[in-house]
């Protein structure tokens, strides 16, 4: 059964801040600059977070099984990469759980991505581009 995709009109639009939102993640988790905050585990909910949108973002403009396949195995990629770096840089610390949590982040964006959650930045786009007299 062939599936119907969204055709996204403001494409290019929504890659430049889904690039963006990629160069904000890399920055913030490998400058040295860090951000203390007194709530137990807000660190693993913010990688899952971080993972969640990026996902989340791009699973809305290619809707295609193959690319989501794609997309996470880059997602997952890129935390286990920045990982690495945090632990070579000798500010950040290298842990498995911060993996985890960007996999999880990754992993249940995918799961929505079957969902209306998938359709909206075309409800979004639809909107900005609705002609009003």
């Amino acid at each position: 059964m062939k599936q119907d995709y969204i055709q996204l009109q403001l494409k290019p639009l929504w890659l430049s801040v889904g690039f963006l939102l990629m160069g904000f993640v890399v920055y913030e988790s490998i400058s040295f600059d860090t951000v203390e905050v007194n709530i137990a585990y807000f660190d693993k909910y913010a990688h899952v977070l971080a993972y969640f949108l990026l996902m989340g973002w791009f699973v809305q403009i290619y809707q295609s099984t193959r690319v989501k396949i794609i997309l996470a195995l880059l997602f997952v990629g890129m935390g286990v990469a920045i990982e690495y770096i945090q632990g070579a840089g000798g500010v950040r610390y290298f842990e498995f759980a911060d993996m985890l949590a960007n996999m999880c982040g990754v992993m249940c964006a995918w799961l929505l991505s079957y969902s209306p959650f998938s359709r909206l930045l075309f409800r979004m786009e639809k909107r900005l581009l609705l002609k009003r007299p």
